[in-house]
């Protein structure tokens, strides 16, 4: 490997791309006239840097081996703002907002006619005084219903409506694949219940989760006051203190994504025995489904929170649903509605200063309810097919690499290695798009009625998801737009999903060095990839069935490596106290460290035995994992960490682009040596795919 070059290290600023001629001898006397030669168009450039990597933004101060993100990252950091309305800011949020302004065009463009539904769907969000006009009356007659209940035995029926609409109740719940019968749907049944986002911010004693406890009562108490009901202080106590007793029956977060705790199928008739309290059948039957057996997620906490049910005053539920449901259509409401949600769960969570301005939410609002139909206008202009063909053979690259990995893998037996090729060969890559669309003209939408538009799109959601119980599995359904900065793993359909606006730069330039665009958008297919065979997805096999395909020797070896990981990233501590949770965090940081490594295999193996070029004094090495490094350059107020640590799967960004340490390339690469910060010896890395 070549070491990091001098020069570079020094901090001497990478200039821009040369444009070299080539020599051409003058004519001699004796000959004809040269007819002048075309000139090549210039050589397109890449979005960032000379060649996709943005060396502007390094701090060369900092030597790789104490910090690599910030190496790679640290001026950009120091000089990158977060703007007003954010509560972070890197590269998903910059393509974000890229992806935003486009799809903003295309509505307005959508909007010149005046019987379009996207234009319609738009326009009724945008138009301030025709809601400020209506006030709260369009979402009278729901609130009037809650008022209204006189008894426990309406609660069933009132929840099941609730769902309808969106609206959060005890317990949450989806239509899903059964992970032990992955050809057939089920519904899967959840714990639920807090306004707040974990319980955590409940029953933790730490100064600022306190304060963040105190904003929440004052924000039930404005609630209540806007809804116009009286004595509003001690009625939020009540449910504060109603919430309070659900988180402390609530699983953890990390116990929370445990495949194999989570699964838990009972009748409806063992459900009702394990959780009285509550009539489970008569919600079933209210919120459309007809099945004998449900998945219950959190088997203990549903039924605490079911016992929870049964003693609450029916005062209590009630208020508490009437502020679920005004802050679930908070966005819908007139302005003084819109702003008290959001100082609580936009400032007072995430500390952003300011409200995105208005288009931008009418412009999640329209992919919203119509996200198909905006798709498509989407696609057919911003994704362009040479961008899908590169995507596409970079995939089929990371899966052979995964391929060859498992072949060289010392700590898993030959029987299982069989069955890990079976599932890497049945996997379905989507690229970009869906292979077909779903018909949304069942939305009914009106310019001049936004709540109704947002209660029927929540309404055909609902009945779209109630309506796959008894069908064949929906394989071609995506649960992202193609316009979303993501990308997903979903095991019991054994795929791996990229939209098409995760493929631009920094992730991905058709422009860039091969080098950065592995270490880039690679290393994000191969974490995709790898989700299948973390700590959670190795439970599914090749047909996305969750069983146990290993053998003990093998889950020994293989659980080992786990623990080391969740170890380091325990060490990790982003705020004054505040460590990352290496268990919560381990699937994800799973996936990056396979990912990564995959990557670079598929990189290596790209260049079919020539020797890569040396660019502005970087090897390939060096800029492979600078792609990396850069596409998790992210600036984050305090509290939106604070929130991620406690309830997030992912490591904050800093500890993500580290995950290198693990690697002996990268070692090589920079020359990292005992001492070091991010220095581990050869037999500390954590080496698991």
């Amino acid at each position: 490997m070549v070491r990091w070059i001098a020069v570079l290290a020094a901090g001497t600023a990478l200039a821009g791309c040369a444009t070299h001629s080539a020599d051409i001898a003058p004519p001699s006397a004796e000959a004809a006239p040269a007819v002048p030669a075309a000139e090549s168009p210039p050589a397109p450039k890449p979005t960032y840097g000379t060649f996709g990597f943005d060396a502007a933004g390094m701090d060369t101060s900092v030597a790789p081996g104490d910090n690599f993100y910030a190496f790679a990252n640290g001026t950009w950091t120091k000089n990158t703002p977060i703007p007003a309305d954010k509560s972070n800011y890197g590269a998903f949020t910059v393509l974000d907002d890229l992806s935003r302004q486009r799809t903003k065009d295309l509505i307005e463009e959508q909007s010149k006619d005046p019987n379009s539904r996207i234009g319609a769907a738009y326009a009724s969000f945008l138009d301030e005084a025709a809601i400020e006009a209506k006030g709260l009356a369009p979402f009278e007659p729901w609130l009037n219903e809650i008022r209204g209940m006189k008894s426990k035995a309406q609660l069933d029926e009132l929840y099941a409506k609730a769902d309808h609409l969106g609206i959060g109740g005890p317990f949450a719940s989806y239509i899903g694949q059964d992970a032990n019968a992955p050809d057939v749907y089920t519904l899967v049944m959840l714990q639920s219940g807090l306004g707040m986002p974990d319980r955590d911010y409940y029953l933790s004693k730490d100064a600022k989760q306190l304060e963040t406890k105190a904003k929440y009562l004052q924000h039930l108490t404005n609630v209540l006051t806007l809804a116009g009901e009286t004595n509003a202080a001690a009625r939020a106590q009540a449910i504060l203190d109603y919430e309070t007793k659900i988180a402390q029956v609530h699983w953890t977060k990390a116990d929370s994504r445990d495949r194999t705790k989570t699964y838990n199928k009972m009748t409806l008739r063992d459900l009702a025995k394990r959780a009285p309290g509550f009539d489970f059948a008569a919600y079933m039957r209210g919120i459309n489904v007809n099945l004998d057996s449900v998945v219950v997620a959190q088997p203990s906490a549903v039924a605490g929170e079911a016992a929870l049910l049964a003693k609450a005053p029916l005062g209590v539920l009630k208020d508490q649903l009437l502020v679920r449901s005004i802050d679930s259509y908070s966005a819908y409401l007139p302005k003084k509605f819109d702003q008290e949600s959001f100082s609580f769960y936009g400032q007072t969570l995430n500390g952003t200063p300011e409200q995105e301005v208005r288009w931008k939410r009418a412009v999640d609002f329209t992919t919203g309810v119509l996200g198909d139909d905006v798709s498509k206008l989407y696609v057919a202009k911003y994704f362009p097919p040479e961008t899908k063909a590169k995507a596409d053979e970079m995939v089929k690259n990371i899966i052979a690499a995964m391929d060859r990995r498992i072949d060289k893998l010392e700590w898993m037996t030959p029987e299982t290695k069989v069955k890990a090729h079976a599932k890497l060969a049945a996997f379905t890559p989507k690229i970009g798009y869906p292979t077909q669309w779903r018909d949304m003209s069942g939305v009914q939408i009106d310019r001049s009625d936004l709540i109704g538009n947002a209660m029927r799109s929540a309404q055909f959601e609902h009945n779209y998801e109630t309506g796959k119980l008894g069908g064949p599995i929906r394989r071609w359904e995506w649960g992202m737009t193609p316009m979303t900065i993501n990308a997903y793993a979903n095991p019991t359909m054994v795929e791996i999903v990229f939209p098409a606006a995760i493929l631009q730069p920094p992730f991905f330039d058709p422009n860039a060095d091969d080098a950065v665009n592995y270490g880039g958008i690679g290393a994000v297919i191969g974490h995709e990839l790898s989700h299948h065979f973390d700590d959670q997805g190795a439970k599914y096999d090749s047909k996305g069935q969750l069983i146990d395909w290993w053998t003990p020797g093998d889950t020994k070896a293989f659980t080992a490596r786990l623990d080391k990981l969740v170890e380091q990233y325990n060490q990790y501590e982003p705020l004054p106290g505040l460590h990352v949770n290496g268990r919560l965090t381990l699937g994800e940081n799973t996936a990056d460290l396979a990912g990564l490594t995959v990557a670079h295999d598929a990189y290596i193996a790209s260049l079919n035995g020539k020797a890569p070029p040396v660019l502005d004094g970087m090897s390939a090495d060096q800029r492979f994992y600078l792609g990396w490094a850069q596409v998790w350059r992210r600036n984050y107020r305090e509290p939106n960490l604070r929130q991620r640590l406690l309830t997030d799967p992912h490591s904050p960004s800093e500890q993500r682009g580290n995950i290198v340490r693990n690697m002996d390339p990268w070692n090589q690469a920079f020359d990292v040596k005992p001492g070091q910060k991010l220095y581990l010896a050869p037999e500390d890395r954590v080496r698991i795919w």
